[in-house]
């Protein structure tokens, strides 16, 4: 059963429910234990949140920052928020100085909510450089702050402010004057551009998105919930949002780099993820498989051509298994896949929601063939998350991205761009008119700038619009299909496509350097110096041949046709990556620039 109502009430008619139930369990920063609250205390701290920003001034659909990585304190200070009628503008925790001096200076953000100590030594340092800020609130008590910082506290002594709810009358008072027209959050894109834009997402698009994807996602009040990605990606915001409203346990992840320990240790039924730790997970488990005995190999290689053949030929496609190949499934999925899922902690897994970025064929496959359910979809920031999605046990085609929300209206557009129209969908940026006008057509569809198309009731993506690359020889390349299907290589760690208006296709590519050197090592190759390494020409060759067998299946003119190797990550630091790690093409052309020459020279 599903609890739809505006969010500055949801966690406490949840509380009501629910009482002492499990709600949120978590880490304190810098420790390694598990703790978990109830509905209860869940619903009595966001209480004293909201009184607390009264007793700082905050007024009705104010701007407020959140300027962290998943946290406890998180969602606290969002739902107290809410329960003000106040708006959250949510940072990411890798954002630069001057991406949060701007995004605050847009928003007029006059309280802003830090994480650890990094967060808050970016937001002390440009704190004179933003008009409107006022006070810094730090979540974890461990942050060391600056002996002349005045406008600073712990959100522990914030929380003070609420004690005993000296506000609650007005806190109840604006919560009877909400309405589903207030913005609930501005979120901040740095797209592949670098243009920053704040997305309107009202409380009207979030109630109609809890709706519409309640119908089709069957996560209900006996899951648990692990929260992977930020909560300051819109894909895991309304996802775990989705995920309370039906009363489900949220498991907060606060280091990304630790997400498979996390899952060993609380063994979820569900989480959300982009494409790339799928395939790191298909990566590991082929690598191990390559380097099985003779007998294990076999059994392996036989364990996934039964899986793919009863999971993907059959159910994928609403057929009924034959009973001989039901049989050798439910002997493999004991003998074979129940390992490696319980590797995985995944020994409860009821389905994976998966968007963010194109999803490999190959390693679609293999996830549902061992038996883990993914869901792929499709959805921006402007949707407000999903615009379609794979149906749980309902037929599906692999490479497609489900099937469109109910309430969404979809139409193909000019260079088949796919165009959205309905109640999820952002009436626009902030302070941005001009950019809105220029977003909707007429009709008042919303441009995407995703090309697809339809068949046979489900939605399927071709490429980004603007990363089309048009060769000197006028042949269209779509980089990220290309990339996709390179990093389902264990040794290929980041990947970027070089076409536009070039002769041939070209790539950067930086390796995964403990198997790259350990490959090396094998073959009596040194490893002491990385660069060295990237130009050894054995490598290269070991390199190439990997990469000419994964794009086999490419055309002629969309295969590629030099690399160069390179020993450092694409980094955020150098504005090489978004905050959601997407490449920066701009970017790393310039950035590589004699590099690329250098592959394009006769």
């Amino acid at each position: 059963m599903q609890t739809n109502c505006h969010f500055s009430t949801l966690i406490h008619e949840q509380a009501k429910i629910f009482g002492e139930k499990e709600a949120l369990t978590y880490r304190e920063f810098g420790s390694r234990e598990w703790k978990s609250v109830s509905w209860n205390y869940f619903s009595e701290i966001v209480k004293k949140v909201s009184n607390a920003l009264l007793n700082i001034g905050v007024q009705v659909q104010e701007n407020i920052g959140v300027f962290s990585q998943n946290a406890v304190q998180y969602l606290y200070t969002d739902f107290g928020a809410f329960g003000v009628r106040a708006v959250t503008v949510p940072f990411y925790a890798t954002s630069s100085e001057e991406q949060i001096r701007f995004m605050i200076t847009d928003a007029e953000v006059r309280v802003l909510f830090v994480g650890e100590q990094e967060q808050y030594d970016k937001a002390h340092r440009i704190f004179p450089q933003c008009p409107s800020l006022d006070r810094i609130i730090i979540f974890d008590r461990r942050v060391t702050i600056s002996p002349n910082d005045a406008n600073a506290i712990y959100f522990d002594d914030f929380l003070k402010l609420g004690e005993n709810f000296p506000r609650q009358t007005e806190v109840d008072k604006r919560c009877a004057e909400a309405s589903f027209d207030d913005i609930c959050n501005i979120l901040y894109t740095s797209g592949t551009t670098g243009d920053s834009k704040g997305v309107i997402l009202s409380h009207s698009q979030y109630h109609a998105a809890m709706e519409a994807n309640h119908k089709t996602v069957p996560v209900s009040e006996k899951d648990v919930v692990m929260n992977f990605l930020p909560y300051t990606h819109v894909f895991e915001r309304g996802w775990a949002i989705l995920c309370l409203t039906v009363g489900a346990r949220l498991v907060i992840n606060t280091n990304p780099r630790e997400i498979q320990e996390s899952m060993r240790e609380i063994h979820p039924t569900c989480m959300s993820s982009v494409p790339r730790f799928w395939e790191k997970v298909f990566a590991g488990v082929k690598a191990k498989i390559d380097s099985a005995s003779g007998v294990s190999h076999a059994l392996f290689k036989k364990a996934l051509s039964v899986g793919r053949r009863h999971n993907i030929e059959y159910l994928s496609n609403g057929r009924r298994p034959p009973l001989h190949l039901h049989m050798e499934y439910t002997f493999f999925n004991k003998v074979v896949f129940s390992l490696i899922r319980k590797q995985l902690g995944l020994e409860n897994a009821h389905f994976f929601p998966t968007a963010g970025a194109t999803v490999s064929p190959e390693v679609e496959e293999f996830i549902h063939s061992i038996g883990i359910k993914m869901m792929v979809g499709y959805g921006l920031t402007e949707s407000l998350a999903t615009v379609s999605h794979d149906h749980l046990n309902e037929p599906f085609t692999v490479g497609s991205v489900g099937r469109v929300l109910s309430g969404v209206e979809v139409k193909i557009g000019e260079n088949d761009e796919i165009l959205l129209k309905g109640p999820t969908i952002t009436k626009g940026y902030y302070k941005r008119e001009q950019l809105t006008r220029q977003s909707f057509d007429e009709e008042g569809f919303f441009h995407t700038g995703d090309a697809g198309y339809m068949r046979n009731g489900e939605l399927f993506l071709k490429e980004r619009i603007k990363d089309l690359f048009k060769t000197s020889n006028g042949k269209y390349i779509a980089p990220q299909l290309i990339e996709s299907k390179m990093l389902v290589d264990k040794f290929v760690e980041q990947i970027a496509v070089i076409a536009d208006q070039r002769k041939f296709v070209s790539a950067l590519i930086v390796p995964v350097f403990s198997e790259l050197e350990a490959y090396a090592q094998s073959v009596g190759i040194d490893t002491s110096d990385r660069e060295q390494l990237c130009r050894d020409p054995r490598i290269i060759a070991f390199m190439s041949d990997r990469i000419d067998t994964l794009q086999q299946g490419l055309a002629s003119y969309e295969r590629i046709k030099r690399f160069t190797l390179l020993p450092q990550l694409f980094s955020m630091e150098k504005g090489e990556l978004t905050n959601t790690l997407k490449i920066r093409r701009n970017v790393l052309v310039r950035n590589y620039a004699a590099q690329i020459e250098e592959m394009y020279k006769e």
